[in-house]
């Protein structure tokens, strides 16, 4: 693979990959957070009115499912922590392009391109590694 493969097929590819999931982490992060502020909220306004309107009791007992089926749901999935971990390794990643394009430090030698290679499937492997060791942990606490 030459220079310009690596960074069209490989970096940007990364770096659009990264992007991406970092976005969509960060709107079910904030998705749920705004349903759980906007819930919470509701629970005393509506308290207000259980006297006027017996069946607000049910709705109030949903509203706290709501919230806990969201608080759990984020935690679950992780939405914050992959959020920044996702956005963490795009700007990595983004750094050591332009710091390879414009012959900045370490790139400022003859061996730049090996250098970004090595450097860049380090981050992505970092990355990788992190993944699997968070999935085999998960799998033990299931499996109990």
């Amino acid at each position: 693979m030459n220079e310009d493969e690596y960074l069209k097929e490989r970096l940007e590819d990364q770096l659009t990959w990264y992007g991406k999931k970092s976005q969509y982490n960060q709107r079910c992060f904030k998705s749920l957070r705004l349903l759980e502020i906007i819930t919470a909220a509701l629970i005393p306004f509506l308290s207000g009115m259980m006297e006027k309107y017996p069946c607000v009791s049910w709705l109030i007992g949903g509203f706290g499912v709501l919230i806990a089926v969201s608080a759990a749901t984020s935690t679950l999935f992780k939405y914050h922590e992959n959020w920044i971990e996702y956005r963490t390794t795009a700007e990595q990643l983004r750094h050591e392009k332009y710091a390879y394009l414009t012959n900045s430090k370490p790139y400022d030698n003859e061996d730049k391109f090996g250098l970004l290679v090595e450097r860049v499937e380090a981050l992505i492997s970092k990355e990788n590694s992190a993944w699997a060791t968070v999935t085999r942990q998960q799998n033990k606490v299931v499996k109990k």
